[in-house]
């Protein structure tokens, strides 16, 4: 059902990207803890708002449909993307309790897109609990600590003549987890781009693509839009190192000592924040873990994995029974895809690692199993890497190259 690639594509992008995972995730789950540094004040605000009054929401954000657009800005052309104009789009959205809220994407057209030409919405890994993380503010600043990783892939697609839109899908509450919350604020974030005429993307195709969290966000996207934004013209998803269930990575993560323990705590944080009144994590965490809520409450992906690599769910709290709350179970049931009923009408790109050490493989390998069965085209392309970031890079080039078909109009294939 996999496919090969051939590792000399794009070596560049490729190496940063196996840096990357040997420095999140190690070589094995016994990782030497971090000394805690010293807390910040212990009223620290979760998460610091954004200084920044464009995103701020209106008053009157309740009178805007899903989509309507709040402001538009363009902005000075960044370093990750040089000969591209880049502008910031505030628009509508909605919560996991379906109240209104302000998102925003940035949308990043090159010299060479035609007007409607194609659009790929692509979700970065964002992975954090602080404003300061958003891409919005990572691509005007120069601290490897909010680095863009994926610029490289996101390079490729621009020199094909596409624009890119990149929603901050944690929305603005930084709620890391919330992967439902995440799939409407980019087709939200969609339809705002196509609204704002100076963008030139009115009638554009639209595409999907991203990868692990941001994977998730495209693919709750896709399962979403069938009945949350049917007027979208999507032609395609794209997504690799998807988390399909996030029940099964609490488990994973949450149990015993991990070397990435501090993304299981971040997520459970944001959930938290985007359902306060289901989900009570902070009550239950003891000194140490009120300790780490307090370090890593508006951190971004580095020090989220640093200060929490090596620990576990046990140090935190002294409720030994902490993943078995009913209200707490059903939130991570409702974002996590595997369970969601709903089925994606466009065709899918997956890619992933086999042995992927930290995404429940078997959740992804059934979610996809159903696409196939209710008749959605699949196509599954596994990578050869043991791990679960390499696999990034090593399937873009093939996932573009499936985008671009998508965007031609030339049928789908199929390993279903």
């Amino acid at each position: 059902m996999g496919l090969l690639i051939r590792r000399s594509f794009h070596t560049a992008a490729l190496g940063s990207i196996l840096a990357l995972t040997a420095a999140l995730v190690g070589a094995g789950t016994s990782v030497a803890q971090p000394a805690l540094p010293p807390p910040p004040t212990p009223d620290v605000g979760f998460p610091i708002p954004d200084p920044d009054p464009f995103y701020e929401p209106p008053p009157d954000v309740a009178g805007y449909a899903p989509g309507d657009v709040l402001k538009v800005r363009q902005l000075p052309a960044s370093p990750y993307f040089p000969a591209s104009e880049v502008w910031e789009v505030s628009f509508r959205s909605t919560d996991s309790q379906d109240r209104p809220i302000a998102a925003n994407t940035t949308y990043v057209r090159p010299p060479n897109h035609v007007p409607d030409g194609p659009v790929v919405s692509y979700q970065h890994i964002i992975n954090a609990l602080g404003s300061q993380c958003k891409i919005a503010n990572a691509l005007y600043t120069s601290d490897p600590m909010y680095k863009l990783r994926e610029a490289v892939g996101l390079n490729l697609a621009l020199a094909r003549g596409w624009a890119v839109a990149l929603p901050d899908h944690l929305g603005p509450r930084m709620a890391y987890g919330a992967a439902k919350l995440g799939g409407q604020i980019t087709l939200d974030g969609i339809r705002a781009v196509q609204r704002v005429p100076e963008l030139q993307a009115t009638h554009s195709k639209i595409g999907l693509g991203g990868y692990s969290g941001g994977g998730m966000a495209t693919a709750w996207a896709a399962a979403l839009a069938p009945t949350y934004a049917p007027e979208l013209d999507i032609v395609g998803a794209a997504e690799g190192g998807t988390p399909m269930n996030l029940v099964k990575m609490g488990e994973t993560l949450g149990a015993d000592p991990h070397p990435v323990f501090g993304l299981a705590m971040a997520a459970a944080l944001g959930l938290e924040r985007e359902y306060p009144a289901r989900v009570n994590v902070t009550g239950q965490l003891n000194d140490e873990g009120r300790r780490m809520k307090q370090m890593i409450g508006n951190g971004c992906t580095y020090e989220i994995i640093a200060l929490g690599a090596g620990r576990s769910a046990a140090q935190m709290t002294d409720n030994k029974n902490f993943l078995d709350d009913a209200e707490v179970r059903k939130v991570m049931e409702e974002n996590s895809l595997e369970l969601y009923p709903g089925v994606p009408t466009v065709p899918i790109f997956d890619w992933h690692s086999p042995t992927d050490v930290l995404v429940p493989v078997d959740s992804i390998d059934t979610t996809l199993r159903r696409y196939c069965d209710a008749g959605t085209p699949v196509q599954i392309l596994l990578t050869p890497a043991p791990d679960h970031l390499s696999p990034a890079a090593l399937g873009l080039p093939q996932a573009l190259n499936w985008l671009d078909a998508r965007f031609r109009g030339e049928p789908a294939p199929s390993t279903c």
